[in-house]
């Protein structure tokens, strides 16, 4: 085969080939080809991120209700070794506990994490809150069996209907402790920021402002009876407390 001959065949491949080829891909993709593109991407991640944002969440809830377990323990173990449970924090930036917590103001606040030596936040940064009986947060040997020493706590929560009800008997818990969850309304922060309670947040208002009723429920969204919830709240038993008190040899 001669030189002209091989250069005419070679050429007529290529002429081939380009003609075999769509000419989109012969000058790369189109706007529409590369938004579709795009969009197909968008959706893979946002698929992605969901699951891992959920799992987040869990993990977070997971560490907090730890944490919680953790601070009953070292709150039923305070009372076995001085008799007692303790006060509230001093402030949000002092984790020792109040010198007396008497008053209304004083018996509701901060865990005081130093004392305890217990995590002093949540998993989403924000300090545990505590409110105590101020009986059983007096001095040590004031706690008694018969008649038992008076609490003043009530645990609610909602039925199915929406509405409120007591979990436990009125005035009879001890203490309670809880996390303000993933949206952190009515916590404060490790510099001391607080957020504020959307109004529609009854019952996470009330968690925040009242010493003496806390409510419990399962999470909840916007427009639910009670507004959105999201705490985590754990509560200490007299039951318990008194029996573990018993075994420890510290009440008759």
């Amino acid at each position: 085969m001669s030189r002209n001959s091989r250069r005419t065949w070679h050429c007529d491949i290529l002429f081939s080939w380009q003609r075999a080829i769509p000419r989109s891909a012969q000058y790369g993709f189109s706007l529409v080809e590369m938004a579709v593109v795009m969009v197909i991407l968008a959706m893979l991640l946002g698929g992605l991120l969901v699951p891992l944002t959920a799992q987040i969440d869990q993990r977070n809830m997971n560490e907090t209700r730890k944490s919680l377990s953790e601070i009953k323990e070292a709150l039923v173990g305070f009372s076995i070794t001085s008799g007692r449970l303790p006060c509230p924090a001093i402030s949000s930036t002092n984790g020792d506990e109040k010198i007396t917590c008497v008053v209304l103001a004083d018996r509701h606040g901060y865990i005081p994490w130093a004392k305890l030596g217990v995590s002093k936040l949540d998993a989403w940064g924000h300090i545990f809150r505590y409110s105590v009986t101020p009986a059983y947060a007096g001095p040590s040997g004031t706690l008694v069996l018969s008649p038992p020493t008076i609490r003043d706590i009530t645990i609610q929560t909602r039925d199915v209907a929406g509405t409120l009800v007591n979990l436990s008997n009125p005035s009879n818990i001890p203490a309670v402790v809880l996390s303000h969850g993933k949206n952190g309304y009515g916590a404060t922060d490790d510099q001391g920021g607080i957020a504020a309670v959307p109004g529609a947040n009854v019952d996470e208002s009330t968690n925040t402002t009242n010493p003496t009723t806390f409510v419990t429920q399962v999470p909840t969204v916007a427009g639910s009876p009670g507004g959105e919830y999201d705490d985590i709240v754990t509560w200490i038993s007299p039951n318990i407390l008194f029996s573990r008190m018993v075994a420890a040899g510290r009440l008759p």
